[in-house]
């Protein structure tokens, strides 16, 4: 809550980066429309027909141009592509590549500050957003390379192959969807693990200020397997904060009619929804520096910094947790 600045940073970028996008779809559906009489009822609110017209004739950006995009059906949408492994839209990859590489660079001076969980100037924050960028990015492309073993081996292993086999011979519906619903189970356990495994990593090298990123996610497992029942309660609470914005949302989002100023309404909150959704990621973030700190000054796991700018946001929380103790090797 005290890391306003930050909040509003995080959301800003991720509205930047999808203005600069609605830009090129906008210019996608004009040149589609071009002077068609059409074009006015567009205009008033949504056009099936065209929407259809338009969709079978669309590649790269405009193939994202769908109508879950209205409301609350959007973020149902994405989580249902997550779980069945649906491919993403080409048109999307250059804006995922550009906020992985922005994320990168940016949540070194996220991290470090909210672990030092005190103002920071720009010249602090975008210090620490360079120092640890390559090591992030490092950690971040291990990252993808774990999730992408789960996605196209692990998640076709129990739907295509096992889920598969069980349901060859089933008569009942039911039990197929059960058995799915398992599928989802261990499928969804693996992701968080992995998840959770990365995120610590992450945090042991800001806080830590460690070099290495393959000692980084040793520690990171290390750290996840020692307090397993602290890390995935807290996951869980979060999740359920997650799940509950969510529903808010699809529950209040309007619909895509015009005539009554309704599209105001549904950039607003689809606006809020995103202001929210970028506090939940720093309080994710948070919550888990928070976690690892209190371990790490009860258990005092943390060596001498070098004396270098800037210092380990560790060491900082050690001596302000107890001002009269060294730090211990």
């Amino acid at each position: 809550m005290r890391a306003r600045t930050v909040w509003f940073g995080v959301w800003a970028m991720t509205l930047v980066l999808s203005f600069i996008v609605s830009l090129a779809l906008r210019d996608t559906i004009a040149a589609h429309l071009n002077d068609s009489t059409v074009a006015d009822r567009v205009a008033r609110g949504v056009e099936w027909d065209w929407w259809q017209e338009f969709q079978q004739q669309a590649t790269a950006l405009g193939t994202t141009f769908v109508p879950s995009i209205i409301g609350g059906a959007a973020p149902l949408r994405n989580l249902s592509d997550l779980a069945d492994n649906r491919p993403l839209a080409k048109g999307l990859f250059p804006l995922l590549t550009a906020w992985l590489l922005l994320w990168s660079f940016a949540s070194g001076g996220i991290f470090d500050r909210l672990a030092r969980d005190r103002r920071v100037g720009g010249q602090a924050f975008f210090g620490a957003c360079g120092r640890y960028a390559m090591r992030l990015l490092r950690l971040g492309a291990l990252a993808i390379g774990a999730y992408w073993v789960l996605y196209a081996w692990v998640h076709a292993w129990i739907f295509d192959v096992v889920y598969a086999s069980l349901i060859r011979d089933l008569t009942v519906e039911r039990s197929a969807f059960l058995l799915r619903v398992v599928g989802y189970a261990i499928f969804l356990a693996l992701l968080v693990a992995v998840n959770l495994v990365v995120d610590y990593a992450r945090i042991r090298l800001v806080v830590e200020d460690r070099r290495s990123v393959l000692f980084a996610l040793a520690a990171g497992a290390r750290f996840v397997a020692r307090h397993l029942g602290l890390v995935a309660g807290l996951y869980a609470l979060n999740t359920a904060v997650f799940v509950a914005i969510v529903g808010l949302y699809v529950a209040l989002a309007p619909g895509g009619r015009n005539d009554d100023g309704r599209l105001w309404i549904a950039l607003a909150a689809g606006q809020a929804y995103l202001l929210a959704r970028a506090f939940l990621k720093l309080q994710f973030i948070a919550s888990q520096i928070g976690v690892f700190q209190h371990a790490l000054a009860s258990d005092v796991l943390v060596s001498s910094p070098a004396p270098e700018w800037p210092e380990s946001p560790a060491a900082e929380f050690v001596r302000t947790a107890d001002d009269t103790s060294p730090l211990t090797p």
